[in-house]
């Protein structure tokens, strides 16, 4: 009757981010919820997670960062809390401002989920997020969220995926030299 992994979180809300994803995806569906939803052992969990960190995982600017790092399993996204998530490239000196209004986004995007969630047909993260059957909405709240976040990264308007990568990568190295010199 008990778990074999103690990793749930016992309070507070968490990002549960799935360990494998389909590659037809824009966006990996990561959750967030309440530590009352069990996290089972095929995903990953980021307890005490806010708004802004929902926001910035969920965007195009991350999802470019996973599709260049990640693993695959076939053809899908591999996602790794190693490789992925612990080497990405945080945007520093974030205002509240920027910071709420990525909060705001990321609910647009957690809201706009719901309207698709509820009712008589409930419609689940993996229908919501395949690349076919995307609610315009849904794709709507996305990209504002995206724009923001590229903005708080100082991308050009209409970047590709390389064009997020090459930047992160440049942010990457400047924070491996920094931590180097303070060896």
């Amino acid at each position: 009757h008990l778990f074999g992994e103690v990793r749930q979180p016992e309070t507070g809300e968490y990002l549960l981010i799935p360990s494998v994803s389909s590659e037809r995806r824009t966006y990996i569906p990561i959750g967030f919820l309440s530590s009352q939803v069990i996290a089972s052992n095929a995903t990953l969990i980021i307890p005490n997670a806010t708004l802004y960190h929902f926001g910035v995982l969920t965007s195009k600017m991350h999802m470019a960062w996973m599709r260049y790092t990640c693993g695959r399993l076939k053809s899908d996204y591999r996602y790794s809390n190693t490789i992925v998530y612990n080497n990405f490239p945080w945007p520093e000196d974030v205002s509240d401002k920027v910071c709420k209004a990525i909060e705001a986004a990321a609910q647009a995007v957690l809201d706009a989920r719901t309207k698709h969630q509820t009712g008589t047909n409930p419609a689940s993260l993996a229908t919501l997020y395949d690349q076919g059957l995307m609610p315009a909405n849904l794709r709507k709240a996305h990209t504002a969220l995206d724009a923001l976040v590229d903005k708080l990264y100082a991308v050009k308007p209409r970047a590709q995926d390389a064009d997020r990568v090459a930047l992160l990568f440049e942010r990457y190295q400047t924070l491996v030299n920094q931590v180097e010199r303070a060896q």
